[in-house]
């Protein structure tokens, strides 16, 4: 199934006080999906350090979170010190939540965010064996190649617009109460 219109989550990005939602969703990944992410194997305090520095390295985590947990992120990382003509986009889908069109929903609030920074040319690097991912990249008009065992894609987003902009400011408005509520719903159950 590709139809995210039947997910019963909420696609919004991460805000930097929500680091452990993060961290949380990259140690939930098995085995097979963090080498997938990471194009390696990667372990626990690795993930607890990336996580930790997910808003200092200038990057936009966007999410799919559902019943107060992020289930799918995507990550837009500038390249660089400051927003330039490039960046790199990076995905995880936890296993169960896969064939969803959780990541190809995302790759759109990435692709549109990148073009809202000035963004010209969109890095996306996998392993050749995840094939989920570079079919994501192809429904973007991705250039693929194979580079010593993995695949680079490369997406030219359109110049911003008003549209555009507008977009990205009223998800983040809904996405931001969306934060809040799932911080009471969290605070809540812990009392």
């Amino acid at each position: 199934m590709n139809d995210t219109t039947s997910v019963p989550g909420t696609f919004r990005k991460l805000w930097p006080h929500e680091q452990a939602l993060f961290r949380d969703h990259l140690l939930r990944l098995d085995k097979t999906s963090r080498a997938m992410r990471f194009a390696h194997g990667v372990s626990d305090s690795f993930i607890e350090d990336y996580a930790r520095h997910m808003a200092d390295a200038g990057s936009t985590v966007f999410a799919y979170v559902e019943d107060g947990l992020v289930r799918a992120a995507a990550e837009l990382k500038k390249l660089g010190t400051t927003w330039g003509s490039e960046a790199e986009a990076a995905f995880s889908v936890e296993s169960a939540f896969q064939e969803r069109g959780l990541g190809t929903e995302l790759m759109g609030r990435v692709i549109r965010a990148a073009r809202n920074r000035g963004v010209h040319l969109l890095y996306v690097s996998c392993l050749a064996s995840n094939a989920g991912m570079q079919a994501i990249a192809r429904r973007h008009e991705a250039d693929l190649r194979f580079e010593l065992g993995e695949v680079v894609g490369e997406i030219v987003p359109q110049e911003a617009n008003y549209f555009s902009l507008l977009a990205e400011a009223v998800e983040d408005r809904m996405g931001f109460m969306m934060a809040v509520l799932d911080l009471q719903r969290r605070v809540g159950l812990a009392a």
